[in-house]
């Protein structure tokens, strides 16, 4: 690694480093071997459930011994317990996950685990009040996952689990405040895909719902996705975005707009190869979507001015030339 001094070892060191991996590795291997020896035998037991500990905080990615695990709960500890001490155990395995999650942040079968926790949290702790303890763990879960957002705001594991959460929360909270929140996210950094994603799912809900307007919160949505484009013209998170709010293309009077406003922006960064790519495809949607209400004179010209586009992105983008070469051959494809 580069700035890194690098470390000279005599040959005793290194025969002596070597020795304490073989003896790590024949370890890891031993306990591997009496786990999954267990797991054969389906011996659910405090003991066994106590290894698959042990082996998780070496490999928290083996997911034979997660999936293990759980079958010890269910099979083993949970039976014959209490509402509450179950969920003390399960309380013991978020924190166990929690701390894992700190060291590998995008390791599937840890945020697995965590979900199939919540999912186990039995009610109490009275029956006059059931949801207590899954309301309380939720909420929790939502200020974990937006600690991890806060280290990584592009994690899509922890976006993923974000929806998990808030799809499974007894008080919903609002798909508004999930609005606000998307839109400080990608403020903070427009190349958030991730947050750009989720901003879409949750837009879309509420449409279909009829919660949020959709022609007026589209205009607002095209005013956040500009200033992004103003501000950094190469971030492919953007146009990404940009292409699900012009849709189908049905819409003559948004596509010839949206292809203004590009082609405004290109005048000002000419060699934005997202603001070609952009205008070839928006161009060509509208020979696609619109070509009877089109002139001949107006189908000559979008064809020709996308045949000059695609001949500039050659060279602005060689890595993709033949790309833009086929594009060229096939006039109307729009990818």
């Amino acid at each position: 690694m580069h700035g890194v001094k690098r470390v000279r070892y005599s040959r005793e060191a290194l025969a002596a480093k070597k020795e304490r991996e073989q003896a790590k590795l024949k370890e890891y291997e031993s306990l591997t071997g009496e786990v999954l020896a267990r797991k054969k035998t389906k011996d659910w037991s405090q003991g066994s459930f106590d290894l698959t500990t042990k082996l998780l905080h070496v490999n928290p990615e083996f997911y034979t011994v997660w999936n293990y695990r759980r079958n010890i709960l269910l099979n083993g500890l949970f039976p014959g317990r209490t509402p509450a001490e179950i969920n003390d155990l399960l309380s013991d395995d978020l924190s166990l996950t929690t701390a894992f999650l700190k060291q590998h942040p995008k390791v599937y079968w840890i945020w697995n685990h965590r979900q199939w926790c919540l999912q186990q949290v039995p009610d109490g702790p009275s029956e006059e009040d059931p949801e207590a303890w899954r309301q309380s763990y939720w909420n929790k879960e939502l200020f974990v996952v937006e600690k991890m957002l806060d280290a990584d705001a592009r994690n899509f594991h922890a976006w993923n689990y974000r929806r998990n959460v808030l799809s499974h929360m007894p008080i919903r909270r609002s798909e508004q405040s999930e609005l606000v929140y998307t839109k400080r996210k990608i403020e903070a950094n427009f190349s958030n895909f991730s947050a750009w994603h989720q901003r879409s799912k949750v837009l879309t809900s509420m449409w279909e719902s009829g919660k949020l307007d959709k022609s007026r919160s589209l205009e607002d949505e095209f005013d956040l996705v500009k200033n992004a484009m103003y501000t950094d013209p190469n971030d492919q998170s953007v146009w990404i975005y940009h292409r699900w709010l012009v849709g189908s293309g049905d819409d003559r009077v948004i596509v010839e707009r949206e292809i203004d406003s590009i082609q405004e922006l290109l005048e000002e960064q000419p060699d934005s190869k997202w603001c070609m790519e952009s205008l070839v495809f928006y161009k060509r949607l509208l020979l696609r979507k619109h070509e009877d209400s089109l002139t001949d004179g107006d189908r000559n010209d979008l064809e020709n001015k996308c045949l000059e586009l695609l001949t500039k992105l050659q060279s602005v983008d060689p890595d993709r030339r033949q790309r833009y070469l086929d594009l060229s051959h096939s006039k109307r494809a729009v990818e």
